[in-house]
């Protein structure tokens, strides 16, 4: 057996492109919707509109953030592709200054002069684009940029916690719809800022009072346009 297996580590680096794309689409998806339905609801808006208003606003919603997401990604991804083409072509054309480069890197991180010329060589035999990838750019394959997983982790996200407050619109009468779904989004937040704070390794109190605050701060500023609105409209 090895020492590795012996003495296994947890790290959650490997989780932060979805993660983040993940909790981002749930809190988006409770709060978004659920101000659209409290907002409605508080206009004076009949049951039907309201569900309505819900579900369009769940569609809408998850096509948003799942190509604002691919988008936002991509971006990055085609950034990091540009990158590796430029060192490619550098340490095609200039290898020398490339290991000189990498012996530098090695040597700021306190290697020995001749220690760290001998790792930047053997490296450099190993695979120099990602040595270069890893050490001069920080890009590797943990963190790599994945724009179809962040757009589709966040568009299911978005429409699982936008069915907290369309299934509380469903079944809520119109007259409790606004107090209904105040109650089950400020719960469903507290679970998800607290299920996001523990997979990253933060405290789960910490995360859900958080969230919660922003959710509750949504909420009733939605809710106080619908009032107005509806006031003035009727």
């Amino acid at each position: 057996m090895s020492r590795h297996s012996r003495h296994p580590e947890l790290h959650r680096a490997d989780r932060v492109g979805w993660l983040r794309a993940a909790v981002l689409g749930a809190n988006d998806g409770i709060v978004s919707v659920a101000g659209l339905v409290v907002g409605v609801a508080a206009s004076g808006a009949s049951a039907s509109t309201i569900l309505a208003t819900g579900v369009a606003g769940t569609v809408a919603g998850a096509m948003s953030m799942a190509a604002g997401e691919y988008v936002s990604v991509q971006t990055q991804a085609d950034t990091e592709a540009a990158d590796l083409a430029v060192e490619m072509r550098e340490l095609h054309e200039d290898p020398h200054s490339e290991l000189d480069e990498l012996t530098a890197i090695y040597r700021h991180r306190g290697l020995e002069p001749a220690l760290a010329r001998q790792v930047a060589e053997q490296l450099t035999a190993l695979d120099a684009l990602g040595a270069h990838a890893r050490d001069e750019l920080g890009i590797t394959d943990t963190l790599r940029a994945r724009p179809l997983q962040a757009a589709l982790a966040s568009a299911g996200a978005f429409t699982c916690g936008a069915a907290l407050p369309v299934l509380t619109a469903l079944f809520a009468s119109a007259e409790k719809v606004t107090v209904a779904t105040t109650a089950s989004t400020l719960i469903g937040l507290c679970l998800t800022g607290a299920m996001a704070a523990r997979a990253g390794g933060a405290p789960p109190v910490r995360g859900a009072v958080r969230v919660m605050f922003w959710g509750a701060l949504a909420m009733a500023a939605a809710a106080g346009i619908g009032k107005l609105l509806g006031a003035h409209l009727s």
